[in-house]
């Protein structure tokens, strides 16, 4: 039976008296190098030490001639790195993913219907915001449960689309975009945090607004957002004034409603950590050095197929999204099986969970508060394929304790 059926029974090889008996697994030898698979912050590039950032502007202003050409740097470099078309822009927003999105919202909705695909928490939160808090009337609610992805071609290309690339609770990505139209009318308005740098999200003009964070797949620190405006974004900012105050850091225009075009040249809305900045630029020095975004792409693939292989063999591990298409390559989540082949309870999960901290071989690899009891194991290029190898010895050995307790 395919990987990811819920159906499946125990492989023969592992049967349940095994699994009840500890000394079959004893420790491993093998530990990872980097026990950090968190999915945000997520592990630090290969290598990483302080001396990254060694030439940090620290005690200077960001609006000094050095500060504002570090925050160039890193808008170029992110442009390049990402081979974003030429019209289209890169700025440094304040609050992380979470802030480029709710400014977008804010700034952009409520010019036509409004189509929100969520099937995971973040994606609900932007759904309940346009609802409750920006009171939008005319929102058409396309979601499904965890590990599910929606029916995306419910979508009308008249009106705008906001949706998740990769939902980073659940373990479920868009594909590919086939499904809209290149001569739609209204916006597509990507949250693509734990998507972009970790998988194919081309053609880049599908997507008028796309906003990610420093933290997911290239290890950056957190508090900054990053915000992508095609052309047809643009024309909708200075087109369109939304009926609702905007606070300081929402604002993407000047007085006049003209783009304020400094935002993608470096002059941040507010005062951004120039030490954050400088991790985020080693961070895109490291990508281009071992080979720029298809080398990241690539290490991503292969660092989930380190997982996919062990799910196949592993009769008590089961992705959540039981279509393999539909998997995330980069925030893989699992659900777990108690040796009778029932649901792991919560508690059971925490215990195993617990066990490979107190080992120090895993951390931050719990399902997110919203989500099924289970796992979630991150997989963007900072982390080695090799570590993710080692970990699953040590799954194996924390499964054998807590299955026999």
């Amino acid at each position: 039976t395919a990987p990811g059926n819920s159906e499946r029974t125990m492989p023969d090889k592992r049967p349940g008296d095994a699994l009840l008996n500890p000394a079959a697994f004893p420790e491993p030898k093998v530990r990872p190098n980097n026990p950090n698979f968190g999915s945000g912050p997520c592990a630090k590039r290969p290598g990483w030490t302080g001396d990254a950032i060694s030439d940090a502007a620290l005690g200077r202003s960001h609006r000094s001639s050095l500060g504002k050409a570090k925050l160039a740097e890193a808008i170029d470099e992110t442009h390049a790195l990402l081979g974003l078309p030429k019209d289209y822009l890169v700025g440094i927003v304040p609050a992380s993913d979470t802030g480029a999105v709710e400014m977008v919202m804010w700034s952009m909705l409520g010019e036509r219907p409004v189509d929100i695909c969520h099937w995971e928490s973040f994606g609900t939160t932007w759904y309940s915001d346009a609802v409750k808090e920006l009171k939008l009337e005319k929102v058409t609610n396309i979601k499904a449960e965890f590990g599910v992805l929606p029916d995306l071609s419910k979508t009308d290309a008249s009106h705008d689309i906001l949706f998740t690339m990769n939902g980073t609770t659940s373990g479920v990505r868009v594909p590919s975009l086939d499904w809209i139209p290149a001569d739609r009318t209204g916006l597509t308005i990507c949250d693509a945090t734990s998507a972009i740098f970790g998988f194919d999200m081309l053609p880049w003009e599908k997507l008028d607004v796309v906003t990610y964070s420093w933290q997911k797949v290239l290890g950056g620190e957190g508090a900054h957002g990053m915000l992508i405006l095609g052309p047809r974004a643009v024309a909708r900012l200075e087109s369109y004034k939304p009926p609702r105050p905007l606070p300081k850091i929402f604002r993407l225009c000047k007085g006049d409603g003209t783009l304020n075009g400094g935002i993608f040249k470096g002059e941040t809305i507010n005062t951004p950590s120039m030490m954050c900045v400088e991790d985020y630029l080693d961070a895109l020095r490291w990508a281009k050095s071992i080979g720029g975004l298809p080398a990241l792409l690539a290490k991503s693939a292969a660092n989930f197929k380190v997982l996919a292989d062990f799910e196949a063999k592993t009769g008590w591990l089961e992705f959540l999204c039981a279509v393999p298409e539909h998997r995330s390559n980069t925030s893989v989540c699992f659900k777990m099986k108690a040796p009778s082949g029932e649901p792991m309870g919560s508690d059971a999960v925490a215990k195993f969970r617990k066990l490979l901290e107190q080992k120090g071989v895993c951390f931050d690899i719990g399902a997110y508060r919203d989500a099924p009891p289970g796992l979630r194991i991150w997989c963007g290029a900072t982390v080695e394929a090799s570590d993710l190898q080692a970990l699953t010895g040590w799954m194996e050995w924390a499964y054998a304790q807590v299955a026999a307790a």
